[in-house]
């Protein structure tokens, strides 16, 4: 019974994907005499927690009863009291929770102190699939760098455009629909200048009620232009991260245009990817999701800068040597260097198949 609570409580706290980050996604369960009695989860950064609204939520009485929670309850104080505090104050006989909070402020201190107070507390229950939900939060809290992501959609042979440079559309309805999920549910997009000098894209989120991700652009010497849509179109934020001895004039046009700059210390000649991590990190981007071209795609990977990656394989052979390949770069020159995926899926999408991975 409690995998069958702590189920529900993890679809709950799915619900807030998009609108809770850099917060972490938590669902909560009141359960007494066999019946669920409450239910919440965290709905929006800064708003009350998934315990509060379970209990806000309750129609029975809460004293005896059990809470499942997929996420270790708050100790200290935030935007919000602690959940801890409350929880032994209505007098909750068991706490069962999903996974320890990696926060330094709260890890194990909410079960030393609900034990002290006579609560039974269980942990670990579904402690895999709640870890999962909330990696992006783990990176983030125990790093303050962003979980990155990159994606990727290609033909069968790994192309991304024909020898032309036709790309629209290489994978399906479906496969695009997915993408922009990923849009809503991580912080920012990351391209390359290069992918908005040809193909000039928005960036946006178009799903129903989904969000803009903040918009990063990597150009080293500010070659973007000025009518580019990332920077005409306002519904998201935009920042160009740029070198230290990029155009001072280029950047004054865009910062009066409303574009964040960031100055980051170069790596041949180009933006040092890992500096970036650090001070998009310090603004509050928990998240990254790359949509570059080859270039930017090899730079990240060789770089180690990315977490996860996800590549949308369509049922197309494209050829030709100088069609563009999803990674490019100079490649690795041995394959003893080859990036190796661990814990990789594999699902059909439509008539295409998705390959999704964690890096080491």
């Amino acid at each position: 019974m409690d995998n069958k609570y702590m189920g529900i409580a993890l679809e709950l706290a799915k619900k807030g994907v998009g609108k809770v980050n850099p917060n972490p996604l938590v669902g909560a369960v009141i359960v007494k005499d066999g019946e669920i009695i409450g239910q919440g989860n965290h709905e929006y950064y800064g708003g009350p927690h998934a315990e509060v609204n379970a209990i806000k939520n309750s129609t029975g009485i809460l004293e005896g009863s059990t809470i499942y929670i997929t996420l270790e309850p708050c100790a200290h104080y935030g935007k919000t009291p602690p959940c801890v505090d409350l929880i032994i104050e209505k007098k909750f006989k068991k706490v069962v929770i999903g996974m320890l909070d990696p926060n330094p402020l709260v890890s194990g201190k909410s079960i030393l102190k609900l034990k002290e107070k006579g609560i039974e507390v269980i942990s670990g229950v579904k402690k895999e699939e709640c870890i999962k939900l909330n990696e992006v939060f783990i990176k983030y809290i125990e790093t303050k760098i962003p979980f990155v992501f990159l994606k990727t959609a290609t033909s069968l042979d790994g192309k991304i455009a024909t020898c032309t440079g036709e790309s629209k559309w290489i994978t399906s309805d479906e496969s695009r629909r997915d993408g922009h999920l990923l849009r809503n549910k991580l912080s920012s997009i990351m391209v390359g200048v290069n992918t908005i000098i040809m193909d000039d894209p928005e960036l946006t989120c178009r799903i129903e009620n989904g969000r803009n991700p903040i918009r990063i652009v990597l150009d080293s010497t500010l070659r973007i232009p000025i009518n580019a849509k990332v920077i005409e179109n306002k519904e998201a934020t935009t920042i160009i991260a740029t070198t230290i001895n990029s155009d001072k004039l280029k950047k004054e046009k865009l910062l009066s245009l409303g574009v964040k700059v960031i100055e980051v210390e170069e790596k041949d000649k180009k933006v040092n990817l890992r500096k970036l991590m650090i001070k998009l990190g310090e603004l509050g981007i928990d998240s990254i999701l790359i949509e570059g071209g080859g270039t930017l795609n090899f730079s990240a990977l060789s770089e180690k800068i990315v977490d996860k990656v996800r590549f949308y394989i369509a049922p197309k052979i494209l050829g030709g040597e100088k069609s563009k390949s999803s990674i490019g770069g100079e490649g690795f020159f041995k394959l003893s260097d080859a990036i190796n995926l661990k814990d990789v899926t594999y699902e059909k999408l439509g008539n295409e198949i998705v390959v999704e991975g964690y890096l080491s």
